[in-house]
């Protein structure tokens, strides 16, 4: 029975056609042009993910994302829960950026930035190579039978593997506890943290598992970024394709002989280089992690029979189409600058945040209290100060109005980091100054002499006639 050309489509390549078995993938490396610059960006992204948690700025890590605690440090500034509508603006810039980076550029964070794809391709895969050989070799030696090349192979890969994937736990949780917990949990017995050992050996399976079972499972069925590409992408998007229009017909070319057959001579070498094993020249699919493999081996391949590169390469469907080159375009124009306004508002709420956060409230079930003694009349406020900083603040509360004067019933001068204090106290204004029932009162809070947060709030008092 003859398949229809989009039968690829129906079922995920690593499937067989029964559907009954997955189809192990063993793609051939190919060290190409595009190749050495995809390693040099996964190099430095591996460099900073291992490195971060290590360095400091203002006394704290580089970056935390201690989710229990609720505390958040990036650059040496940290985010407590009050500041939350600015972690979840910055999340939201960050989705915003991919969906809108593949709408135009496709998924290229797949290929070049996502952690799975750089620890399997740039560090996993080529463990595996180095032990077991390349993918013929590699292919040759699971189908054999258990001697002793084979038992030494795959013993000595798996545990290269489990002990690669229990210090990507150890990374991993440094970000979530910091690394001086994780140290902790180190040096002191087990006994002592029972919790913090079982969440170690727990991401130490799960990674173990995604980087020597799952693979590319991750990304063509785990992983839901890859399935938004069918309602994301359009003609325009730049993604890694087969120019059909250059390409095709296929068949064998002899170099220097002109032939009526298009450049693509069908070796195959783009199937034999994909990581998920997908056929590009189908068009666009799901599970292309748009990595580039295919790129190199095509380029090869073309430079070896005298044709111009890029059969495959950086184009979107309009340019393969009518052979126009891209442009930017008013969506990309309009994408663009939703971007960055809201990085704008991020960056001005950053710039804004105070050191104190300051909240006032007038103490429940009070009203205002009458001083006939000197003409005055006071109301009792319950304050909440807490300090965002990495340093002990000493303070002052100063109100605007010259007028006004603050009497303490529970009183402090300091705040340490990371820490919440409470105040009692009156505010006294004179009857004579009361305009109206309701007044708004500002208060500064002073800093060695600088201004470390301002706050408002209402005063209540009969009008003075």
């Amino acid at each position: 029975m003859s398949q229809s050309p989009a039968h690829f489509r129906d079922q995920p390549g690593t499937i067989t056609d029964d559907g009954k078995k997955r189809k192990w993938i063993y793609p051939k490396i190919i060290k190409g042009k595009v190749y050495q610059y995809r390693a040099a960006v996964s190099y430095f992204f591996l460099a900073v993910l291992f490195s971060a948690p290590f360095l400091k700025l203002n006394g704290e890590q580089l970056i935390l994302l201690n989710v229990l605690e609720r505390k958040f440090v990036f650059f040496g500034i940290i985010f407590w829960p009050q500041d939350f509508y600015l972690f979840v603006l910055a999340l939201l810039i960050f989705i915003i950026g991919v969906v809108l980076f593949t709408v135009v550029f496709g998924r290229v964070f797949c290929g070049w930035a996502c952690p799975q794809t750089i620890f399997l391709e740039m560090v996993f895969r080529k463990i595996e190579n180095w032990i077991e050989g390349d993918h013929l070799k590699q292919k040759k030696l699971d189908e054999g039978p258990l001697n002793f090349d084979k038992f030494w192979k795959k013993t000595t890969k798996h545990g290269v593997f489990l002990a690669i994937s229990f210090l990507i736990a150890n990374i991993f949780l440094s970000y979530l506890i910091s690394t001086a917990v994780l140290w902790k949990i180190i040096t002191e017995p087990v006994s002592l943290h029972i919790s913090g050992f079982i969440a170690i050996c727990v991401f130490t399976m799960a990674f173990y598992l995604v980087f020597s079972r799952m693979r590319e499972l991750v990304c063509t069925v785990a992983c839901p970024y890859g399935r938004l590409q069918g309602v994301l992408l359009d003609n325009q998007s730049i993604i890694v394709a087969y120019d059909y229009q250059r390409g095709e017909p296929r068949g064998k070319r002899v170099k220097e002989v002109e032939q009526p057959e298009g450049d693509c001579i069908d070796c195959k070498l783009c199937v034999q280089v994909c990581p998920t094993g997908i056929d590009i020249r189908n068009g666009t699919q799901m599970e292309c992690v748009n990595c580039t493999a295919c790129i190199d081996a095509c380029d090869m391949v073309m430079e070896k029979i005298d044709r111009p590169l890029r059969l495959i390469g950086f184009k979107s469907e309009d340019e393969i189409a009518t052979k126009k080159p891209f442009h930017l375009n008013k969506r990309i124009y309009g994408y663009a600058g939703v971007l960055f306004m809201l990085m704008a508002v991020l960056a001005y709420l950053l710039i804004s945040r105070s050191d104190v956060e300051t909240t006032i409230l007038r103490a429940s079930g009070t009203l205002y209290q009458l001083r006939d003694k000197d003409k005055t009349v006071s109301n009792l406020y319950n304050s909440e100060l807490m300090n965002k900083t990495t340093r002990p603040i000493k303070f002052e509360i100063v109100p605007d109005n010259k007028e006004a004067k603050l009497q303490y019933i529970q009183k402090e001068n300091m705040v340490k980091p990371g820490e919440t204090i409470k105040l009692t106290f009156f505010v006294i204004l004179p009857q004579k100054s009361i305009q109206k029932y309701k007044t708004a009162i500002g208060f500064k809070l002073m800093s060695e002499h600088k201004v470390a947060g301002q706050f408002k709030t209402t005063f209540i008092a009969p009008a003075n006639e």
